[in-house]
């Protein structure tokens, strides 16, 4: 990748000069409504799902939300990370997994050799279809440190350039044209038809996205989200942007680690959210860290993430993979973000712009995967 005399600050404005770049090479993936989840994370919880919480015992919050779902399922390889492969690429090229599948299809489209280090427990349709964007594949361990081994020792037999997919300016540059695209596609959407905001200006148009919550693993496309929505907008409004893990086996690195002060390094979990098993990069901490950037992150369980994924592919009628699921997961069932809205929105609401960041899964694997959570 570029190395550091040509990195670029991570702003709003690189932001629009990363998509300006990639847009030739991308989908511009659609915003979806739905007013079946919008009544659905508007309606209280039961006392009973806050047993065992630190909200036991208390009045389950009622906040307003309408959703707004940006759809990167439906981009090429199926992922949002394809922003990224390309944007780090055509940064190379300017000066001198999904990331897996994106690289390759990034680098067959133009024309560059690409080796791809993955897991050997990734799933088998997404090293079959790396393969088929014509990406040579070379597995190594689950482990963060196994896999930088593996890197090494592959850049020193091919002299290739690490494409890292999620710890690099170029790469979090490019994740973030998602939330570029999401505003403009949010404001264009309620200003043809105000009735999906949940409150009109005093132009009678709807208003525009109150927050934005991804998924967070490595943090590029979270830190490049919260990056581009860092300042506030040309009437004075703040974009909150907020992330969101899944909890099994320690996977909520990124929460524990910006509650502590100190980035966690290493994560082993094997949450159905494989897409977010690897621990924050050191780049999305540095900028994450920044209150004024992030409004925080949250955590689900395994449990919580397969009931959003059978609520959407049951009310929209799409598929997105378990780690496209986490956002809304916490949405409906975090209390604190919950209570966030309740208490900062009052009786307006928020319009929560939602990043599905993938559809790559198979039947197979779901059928196995709800075979599990039933038996």
């Amino acid at each position: 990748m570029t190395d550091k005399q040509h990195w670029l600050p991570i702003t709003q404005e690189n932001i629009q000069k990363a998509h300006s770049l990639v847009k030739p090479y991308i989908y511009e993936t659609p915003v979806l409504t739905c007013k079946t989840l919008n009544s659905l994370a508007s309606t209280p919880q039961t006392p009973d799902a806050l047993k065992g919480t630190p909200f036991e015992g208390q009045q389950p919050a009622r906040p307003k939300i309408n959703f707004f779902f940006k759809c990167e399922n439906f981009q090429r390889i199926g992922a949002f990370k394809v922003r990224g492969a390309f944007h780090s690429i055509l940064r190379v090229i300017q000066t001198k997994g999904n990331h897996a599948q994106a690289v390759a299809l990034a680098a067959s489209t133009l024309s560059i050799p690409a080796y791809i280090i993955m897991p050997s427990i990734s799933l088998p349709s997404k090293i079959e279809a790396t393969k088929g964007y014509g990406g040579k594949v070379i597995f190594s361990g689950s482990t963060s440190d196994e896999r930088e081994a593996v890197v090494r020792k592959a850049q020193e037999e091919t002299g290739a350039i690490l494409i890292h997919p999620y710890d690099h300016p170029d790469t979090v540059l490019g994740q973030g044209t998602a939330g570029l695209e999401l505003e403009a596609q949010v404001n264009k959407l309620v200003s043809e038809t105000p009735g999906l905001s949940v409150r009109l200006g005093k132009d009678g148009k709807g208003c525009g996205l109150d927050a934005v919550i991804t998924p967070l693993g490595g943090g590029g496309l979270n830190s490049g989200t919260a990056s581009f929505f860092a300042e506030p907008r040309e009437n004075g409004k703040k974009i909150y942007v907020f992330g969101a893990e899944p909890s099994f086996q320690g996977a909520d690195d990124a929460r524990r680690g910006l509650k502590a002060g100190e980035r966690i390094p290493a994560v082993k979990s094997l949450t159905i959210a494989d897409g977010l098993r690897t621990p924050m990069g050191e780049i999305a901490f540095s900028i994450l860290s920044d209150s004024s950037k992030s409004r925080g992150v949250f955590s689900v369980t395994e449990e919580q993430i397969k009931s959003v994924m059978k609520l959407v592919v049951e009310r929209m009628k799409i598929v997105i993979e378990p780690s496209a699921a986490v956002p809304l997961a916490v949405c409906l069932f975090d209390e604190e973000f919950r209570q966030i809205v309740e208490r900062e929105a009052g009786e307006d609401g928020w319009n929560v712009g939602v990043i599905f960041s993938g559809g790559n899964t198979t039947i197979e694997a779901m059928s196995q995967l709800f075979a599990t959570s039933s038996s």
